[in-house]
């Protein structure tokens, strides 16, 4: 019996130092390993029970999801993430992502909170499934915005919109929140992504990643389009130039 009592103890105390090691690499509260087995390097933590993090406007708050759930959902992260190779993680600042439910930023529902510093995504695995694939790169390219600023202009991107257009000041101040592709791109594909210059990015982006055929038909109508697509490819791979698209 004090064998046992033993090793439950040396259990425990291994269960807390692991917790206080995931919380001094990402500090985020509550989190455990999911998978690490990974060729990518990527680190999949999932939180044991809701977590709260930040102030004010940077308030994160998301809830821990069900063993179901999460293995459900599993299998599809990890597919999208194994696009990317262990270089192009590392030169863009990804190691860990977070997997939990009901994720939002000072109340607001969002699909991932990028924080490059911290190399962590937090992702929402029950976000729209009709969107979902899509979701993870979107949330991708902000890490990849937020870590290498100097190669994405805003400016230079502005101004391969029409003179008239105008972004709003930030993604939450708008109402235009439809993921959905639009009938008439013209330079857009998105209604979320006449948002911002970022948004905007990371929606073409996504589709570059995950449904580049369908980008390309596009772009043979759109010269918008077409030349915001070219200046993206060029950007990316002067981060990494075995990047496939």
């Amino acid at each position: 019996m004090g064998f046992l009592k033993i090793i439950i103890i040396v259990l425990l105390l291994f269960s807390s130092v692991q917790a206080d090691t995931i919380y001094n690499l990402v500090k985020i509260p509550n989190l455990e390993i999911h998978n690490i087995n990974t060729l990518n390097g990527v680190k999949y933590l999932k939180p044991k029970k809701p977590f709260q993090i930040g102030l004010g406007n940077n308030n994160v708050t998301c809830l821990n999801s069900n063993k179901e759930n999460i293995n459900n959902k599993f299998s599809l992260v990890k597919k999208n993430f194994n696009k990317y190779g262990t270089k192009f993680l590392k030169e863009i600042n990804l190691k860990y992502v977070v997997l939990c439910e009901n994720l939002s930023v000072a109340g607001i529902n969002t699909a991932g909170v990028p924080n490059y510093l911290m190399k962590t995504l937090i992702l929402d695995i029950n976000f729209n499934p009709i969107y979902f694939e899509r979701v993870l790169h979107h949330e991708i390219f902000h890490i990849i915005n937020d870590s290498r600023k100097e190669l994405f202009d805003e400016k230079k991107w502005i101004n391969f919109n029409k003179k008239h257009f105008k972004y709003a000041e930030c993604s939450t101040c708008s109402d235009k929140l439809d993921l959905s592709l639009l009938k008439n791109t013209d330079g857009f594909l998105t209604e979320y992504s006449m948002t911002t210059p970022s948004e905007d990015m990371a929606e073409i982006y996504s589709y570059l990643i995950t449904d580049s055929k369908l980008l390309k038909n596009l772009t043979d109508k759109d010269k918008i389009l077409k030349n915001k697509v070219s200046y993206l490819k060029n950007q990316l791979l002067l981060i990494d130039k075995s990047l496939k698209f």
